[in-house]
């Protein structure tokens, strides 16, 4: 089993994963204040680590958002709203030096990379050659995969692989597509995603139109990339994907208006294993397990 730290936009999560199966044993799942000082962060992950059964000397996997230095292990967050208090600190570093089980190495990766590995390896996207994963959080992550590898250029591939990177109507993508654009679109500022998505199940028109509008916007920009790629799944994960019942609709709309359209086949709202040739979108098969497996992998190929 390999010890795996994920890292996600408000929570920090620990587990022993066994790479081959994908069966994953000991969560620890903790919270964490993307804008709290470097010592509280490395802190809450550093203790959630040490909760974990681990052998001493073994390599850890770390799946962790960018920017991120990922073969140097050097936080590089500026300008993105999480996690900028440890602008420039070694992070590798800190875990050899400070777990109670020291470990022989670390491996970092990008979340959404290690979400796609996942997810590739035993969850919705097995199967398929080329696949595409997006996570919906405080900002959209995204993945392209060929053949088992994750890909950062080539037809359709959006620079470093980044959806992120990408623009809408003239404007960053994460300008329409982040819990930040959504807050200040809905413009209620005691309300956070989760509250305009219950807002939204009840009929409230200005949150369905604000949510619409969002993943309308991500499926339009997506869509042509896509087609461009060659990709026959597209999997969707991260914290807003816990409300499928909302994306997927307005993203399917995207996609279609983006000149990919999902075939019907594929339209129900779970995942499931499909042709290879279906074009379908659907949410992640793994939940949370996805990036801590997938991050396990990471290591095992470098073993």
């Amino acid at each position: 089993m390999i010890p795996v730290i994920e890292v996600g936009g408000t929570h920090v999560t620990a587990a022993l994963v066994d790479p081959a199966d994908g069966r994953v044993a000991g969560r620890i799942h903790r919270p964490l204040d993307p804008e709290g000082g470097a010592g509280d962060i490395l802190g809450a992950i550093r203790r959630c680590a040490d909760r974990l059964d681990a052998a001493e000397g073994t390599r850890w996997g770390v799946a962790v958002p960018g920017p991120f230095d990922y073969a140097r292990g050097i936080a590089l967050y500026a300008g993105v709203g999480k996690f900028e208090a440890l602008y420039g600190t070694d992070v590798r570093a800190v875990l050899l030096a400070q777990l109670r089980r020291r470990p022989d190495d670390v491996v970092f990766l990008n979340d959404a990379h290690a979400f796609l590995m996942g997810e590739w390896s035993v969850g919705a996207a097995r199967g398929h050659r080329r696949a595409v994963g997006i996570t919906l959080g405080t900002g959209v992550g995204s993945a392209f995969l060929a053949d088992g590898r994750i890909v950062d250029k080539g037809p359709g591939v959006p620079p470093e692989g980044r959806m992120d990177l990408t623009e809408a109507d003239g404007a960053p993508l994460e300008e329409s597509v982040s819990r930040r654009a959504i807050l200040a679109r809905f413009g209620e500022p005691s309300a956070d995603v989760r509250d305009i998505a219950e807002l939204a199940r009840a009929g409230g028109r200005r949150a369905r139109r604000v949510l619409d509008d969002a993943f309308v916007t991500l499926g339009a920009a997506l869509g042509p990339r896509l087609t461009a790629f060659g990709a026959t799944t597209v999997v969707v994960g991260g914290s807003m994907a816990r409300s499928w019942d909302l994306v997927a609709p307005a993203l399917r709309a995207g996609l279609t208006d983006g000149g990919w359209a999902p075939d019907a086949a594929a339209s129900d709202d779970s995942p499931r294993r499909l042709a290879r040739h279906t074009r379908a979108v659907q949410p992640a098969g793994l939940a949370s397990d996805a990036a801590l497996i997938g991050a396990a992998r990471a290591v095992a190929v470098r073993d």
